[in-house]
C-alpha cells in the first residue's frame, strides 16, 4: 500500500460523504419538505459541509499535536469507525443519524434540517476522519489545498446531485433506499479495512501481499 494520492483521495471523499449516503439522509427529510425549503436546506448544509471539511484539512496537523495523537493512531481509529459504521449500514442500523422523537425539534424548519443534517452530512464523523487522514499523508500548505479541493469538488457533486433528484427522491421506495444503503455499508467496510492496514503497516506490523506496494 502507498501514500494516498489525489484520485484516491477524491474517492475516498466520495465514498464516505458521496451522493450514495448523502441522498440517503435527504431522502429522508424531503418527505416532510417542499421543494424551496429543500433547495435552501441543501445549500445552507453543502456551504457548511464545505466550511468544515476545509477547516479540519488545515487544522489537521494543529490538532493531532493538541491531542498527541500519531497519524498511525488516527488511521487505526478511522478504519475501526469506517468499519463499525458501515456494519451498521448493512444490518440496516443508521448510526449517528436524526432520532424519531419530536419533542426537541426546532420551530424553524431549516434549522431543525441543518441540525438533522449535522451528523450524518455536515460534520460527518466519517468525513472528518478521512479529511484529517488524508490531510496528514503529506507535508505542506499545497497538499492542504489539494486535499480540500477534493473534499469541496464532492461537496459540490453532493449539491448538484441533491438538486437534481429531490423529485424522485420524494417518490423512492424505502426499501429502495435499504438496499442502497446496504451497498454503501459493504463499500465504507472496505474503505475501513484498508484504512486501519494502512495503520498497521505504518507502525511496522508485516502484512502479507505489501512487500510490493
Amino acid at each position: 500500500m502507498s501514500a494516498l494520492n489525489l484520485s484516491s483521495t477524491f474517492i475516498t471523499f466520495f465514498a464516505v460523504v458521496g451522493p450514495p449516503k448523502v441522498l440517503l439522509a435527504y431522502a429522508q427529510l424531503s418527505r416532510s419538505r417542499s421543494s424551496a425549503e429543500m433547495h435552501r436546506l441543501v445549500t445552507v448544509s453543502s456551504v457548511l459541509a464545505g466550511l468544515v471539511g476545509v477547516v479540519m484539512a488545515f487544522a489537521a496537523d494543529a490538532l493531532t499535536n493538541f491531542f498527541h495523537v500519531s497519524d498511525e493512531s488516527l488511521q487505526l481509529a478511522g478504519g475501526v469507525i469506517f468499519f463499525i459504521y458501515a456494519v451498521g449500514l448493512v444490518l440496516g442500523l443508521h448510526l449517528g443519524g436524526a432520532g424519531e422523537d419530536d419533542e426537541d425539534a426546532l420551530a424553524n424548519p431549516l434549522a431543525e434540517g441543518v441540525r438533522e443534517l449535522l451528523l450524518p452530512y455536515v460534520a460527518s464523523p466519517l468525513a472528518m476522519t478521512a479529511v484529517l487522514v488524508e490531510s496528514l499523508t503529506k507535508d505542506g500548505w499545497a497538499w492542504r489545498v489539494t486535499v480540500s479541493g477534493a473534499y469541496l469538488a464532492v461537496v459540490a457533486i453532493n449539491l448538484v446531485s441533491v438538486l437534481l433528484l429531490a423529485p424522485l427522491l420524494r417518490r423512492t421506495h424505502q426499501t429502495s433506499l435499504e438496499v442502497l444503503s446496504r451497498l454503501l455499508g459493504l463499500l465504507l467496510a472496505a474503505v475501513g479495512v484498508e484504512l486501519f492496514l494502512n495503520g498497521l503497516q505504518g507502525l511496522g506490523v508485516p502484512l502479507p501481499g505489501s512487500g510490493g506496494h
